[in-house]
């Protein structure tokens, strides 16, 4: 069986409907700090706190768990604010999944970050052996992250891969506390409202990928033979570079009356510390990696579905509030 931790966030979502679309029902289990309020067909779900060691063996050990997406985390602009916590979750939680697949024979997928990097780092082209000085808590615990991968992957032979994401473009799940929320919040604002106030300034430039290709990334590589993997902290991986002014002329396009206003945060000072390109021919060239979306594509899609969900939601609204009437 398939283990997804973490698997309400971002990521494990569209995770689990593809890897349940490749290998069936219930085969995935999909777990998380509390039990999700609806549902999907076709998987089964379990709740874990990966800062346990106890409840991770337990749950390998019981469902005969052979691969694990280790996605529990918490993210950059969250840790900021509640280091001790993210120090835990994401050091310690990594640990424990490592240890406990070593002792169980799985194989294991767990996704670093830009964050690794900091202001001593090339801002462009960014190459994959460079200096990873990360000036946020987050970082730190995403360097340290790949420092145990290696470990584990070098003294005990455990098969765990890796990649730096960059910022993730989903409309499957709720921005959950990253620097590059605006990338997805932005489509929602925009829908919804017409106009979106943006925590980053006008020429703040990121690496971005689109969801299904975030998805794509992470199963071509653990499709890849294991040979051919030669990077063992975590592949530099991206898609496209875009300012946060670029998004909003993109969708612009689609929606000619959108307008956008910027009011930087706390979080300007970590999207400064990160590079504004990255170079992933380490991953192109080990296992094939080659997205499939280009950021005029990305924004077609993302606003087809954002209005589908946000029709949804008004749908079932008004559905509601027509029962409270009778």
């Amino acid at each position: 069986m398939i283990l997804i931790t973490g698997a309400s966030g971002q990521i494990g979502v569209d995770l689990a409907d593809e890897l349940v679309r490749r290998h069936g029902p219930d085969t995935v289990l999909v777990t998380d700090l509390r039990m999700p309020e609806k549902q999907r067909p076709g998987r089964i779900y379990d709740v874990l706190d990966v800062t346990y060691m106890e409840s991770v063996e337990k749950i390998i050990q019981s469902r005969d768990i052979s691969v694990i997406y280790h996605l529990a985390g918490i993210l950059s602009a969250t840790g900021e604010r509640h280091p001790e916590l993210a120090w835990n979750v994401n050091v310690n939680g990594v640990r424990n999944v490592l240890e406990a697949a070593r002792r169980f024979g799985c194989r294991v997928f767990w996704p670093s970050s830009i964050a690794v990097f900091g202001p001593t780092t090339p801002k462009v082209d960014t190459p994959q052996a460079t200096v990873t000085e990360p000036g946020t808590m987050y970082g730190a615990t995403k360097v340290t992250g790949e420092l145990l991968c290696k470990f584990h992957a070098t003294h005990h032979d455990l098969d765990v891969r890796s990649v730096r994401f960059p910022g993730i473009i989903s409309h499957s799940a709720p921005p959950g506390g990253g620097t590059t929320d605006w990338a997805v919040d932005m489509f929602f604002q925009a829908v919804r409202h017409g106009h979106y106030t943006c925590f980053v300034t006008e020429d703040t430039r990121l690496p971005m990928m689109y969801m299904p290709d975030a998805v794509k990334s992470v199963l071509d590589l653990m499709d890849a033979d294991a040979d051919r993997i030669t990077i063992r902290t975590s592949y530099n991986l991206t898609a496209f570079s875009f300012s946060a002014g670029e998004l909003a002329d993109a969708i612009r396009k689609y929606i000619p009356d959108f307008t956008c206003d910027y009011a930087p945060d706390f979080r300007q000072d970590i999207a400064d510390s990160w590079p504004q390109s990255i170079n992933d021919s380490c991953a192109r060239e080990d296992w094939a990696w080659q997205p499939e979306y280009e950021l005029d594509a990305m924004v077609q899609d993302m606003l087809h579905h954002v209005r589908i969900m946000i029709e949804k939601e008004q749908a079932e609204a008004a559905v509601d509030t027509g029962h409270d009437d009778a």
